[in-house]
């Protein structure tokens, strides 16, 4: 699975979001900053996005997906806004 459909799927589950994807195809780094994730746990975040790519993960066209969940503020600390 491509960047783009990475992207597209997290965005569609999570609107609002702000969705950079990295890796080498099979290894997905990702990172997903939306305010839906204010007061949530880093474990609740992370179910959050992966529920975004539940189907190809079952399928087996995306493997070993490390994310990065957080806030508009939490990005803003972290110097990415």
């Amino acid at each position: 699975m491509n960047a783009e459909g990475i992207r597209n799927l997290v965005m569609a589950g999570l609107p609002g979001a702000e969705v950079t994807v990295g890796g080498d195809g099979y290894h997905i780094d990702l990172t997903v900053v939306a305010d839906v994730f204010e007061g949530m746990s880093r474990l609740k975040r992370q179910q959050a996005v992966y529920a975004t790519l539940a189907e190809p993960i079952r399928s087996g066209a995306l493997h070993a997906v490390n994310i990065r969940a957080l806030t508009a503020a939490e990005s803003r600390t972290a110097g990415r806004g």
